[in-house]
């Protein structure tokens, strides 16, 4: 046998398995403190749902020309935004936490602002919301670079809103082309 050759001590991983049921899917394998990741996760949930709101506004409060475009691509990030919400969140309870929404804190617990614009400047509301995009991307980057090998089940999810949140600035890049 040489060094490189896989080995599974399936027994221990038996025994280890029956004697800490309580802890759902964090095993012994899992190479982070689960609490710190939990912290991380409930501001993306913060982040998630301070986006949400600030779409949701937008998509309704915006008026003018392209009003109808810009609303409807608005109202299909928010529901997004949402879902991402709702998946980090579905993850810290997987990792034996508690999601926070509390709505007192949710606005300092984000990464970016929630941001209002006069009605009719739409064009300052997809800026906005590019700056918003841009700095969730940067954000969740640096989640998915911390979390690496040693939570690969969170880093895919974090990277899988990475890639929704880059369509989102890429769709908004093309409204202020327009």
């Amino acid at each position: 046998m040489t060094t490189d050759d896989f080995v599974l001590d399936v027994s221990r991983i038996r025994d280890e398995a029956r004697q800490k049921m309580d802890a759902g899917p964090v095993t012994s394998t899992y190479g982070l403190d689960p609490q710190e990741v939990i912290a991380v996760l409930n501001d993306v949930v913060a982040t998630e749902v301070v986006c949400w709101l600030r779409y949701t506004r937008h998509a309704i409060s915006a008026t003018g020309m392209d009003r109808a475009q810009v609303a409807a691509e608005f109202t299909e990030h928010a529901g997004q935004e949402m879902q991402h919400g709702l998946r980090a969140a579905e993850r810290i309870s997987q990792l034996g936490g508690e999601p926070d929404f509390d709505p007192a804190t949710l606005a300092r617990r984000a990464h970016t602002d929630y941001t209002t614009t006069a009605d009719d400047d739409l064009k300052a509301m997809l800026e906005h919301n590019l700056i918003a995009e841009r700095i969730v991307i940067s954000t969740y980057q640096e989640i998915a670079r911390w979390l690496g090998d040693r939570d690969p089940t969170t880093r895919r999810m974090i990277e899988s809103i990475l890639a929704e949140e880059e369509e989102h600035a890429d769709d908004i890049l093309d409204l202020l082309a327009r």
